[in-house]
């Protein structure tokens, strides 16, 4: 595999400046040519996904980890991607990350110094141009659900450092798929116990204790600082459907 460089976002005549495709799509409901240029953005999606499905299909196993790009280099939870990146590697597990800096970064530079596979899935956003140096092969997205498809996909498990609303939407829908058994025996770590107690403790005592959700939905999930229990319970869910 080789690197590919992501298109980046740019203006485009008519546009305001730092639009991106997903924007310009959402948008479209207010405007009143949709009729006409929505069935077209159709081929642009079916292109993207034909893409995604052909690039990944020969990866082998692999585990996605996600968290914050806002997290810089000397932080805790950036050395602990680098770690879970390396470990992820050495388990014999290709690592596949959004592709951006902060834990992102981290996993990737974790994977590609242990020699392994360092995939990085971008997407097109107005403050992110590029994929991170320690990316041994990326794909940029102009679409959300189509890279959010192609993680679940082509990925076995998730790790989820400490991260904000984009981390939370992926660790939730991954739940969602996993409650409603759209994707099965999908292990879901959580590093950072200090980082994620509060959430789990709101889950619990919110949603759990007014019947909203099950035992068995936060069971889903495994809050953890050790690297090698992580890993361990994605080979484990490998070596089970081996």
């Amino acid at each position: 595999m080789t690197r590919r460089s992501g298109p980046g976002p740019r203006p485009s005549k008519g546009r305001p400046e730092g639009s991106t495709t997903d924007q310009r799509l959402l948008d479209s409901r207010d405007d009143s040519d949709w009729v006409h240029t929505d069935p077209w953005r159709v081929l642009k999606i079916q292109a993207e996904f034909v893409e995604g499905f052909n690039d990944l299909a020969e990866v082998g196993p692999a585990i996605a980890v996600f968290g914050s790009a806002r997290i810089p280099a000397d932080h805790p939870a950036y050395q602990l991607g680098v770690k879970i990146g390396g470990a992820l590697v050495d388990a014999g597990f290709t690592v596949i990350t959004g592709g951006g800096p902060g834990a992102m970064e981290a996993a990737n530079k974790g994977a590609a110094e242990a020699g392994g596979e360092s995939i990085g899935l971008g997407i097109e956003l107005p403050w992110e141009a590029k994929l991170n140096d320690y990316v041994t092969f990326g794909l940029n997205f102009r679409y959300f659900f189509v890279r959010k498809m192609m993680f679940v996909k082509y990925t076995q498990g998730f790790v989820v450092l400490p991260g904000g609303l984009g981390t939370l939407d992926e660790m939730f829908e991954a739940m969602t798929l996993s409650q409603t058994l759209k994707i099965t025996t999908f292990p879901i770590v959580l590093m950072g116990v200090e980082h994620w107690s509060g959430l789990i403790d709101w889950m619990k005592g919110s949603m759990l204790d007014d019947g909203r959700i099950k035992q068995t939905d936060l069971d889903m999930l495994t809050l953890t600082d050790d690297v090698d229990e992580a890993v361990a319970l994605m080979v484990a869910a490998r070596d089970r459907h081996a």
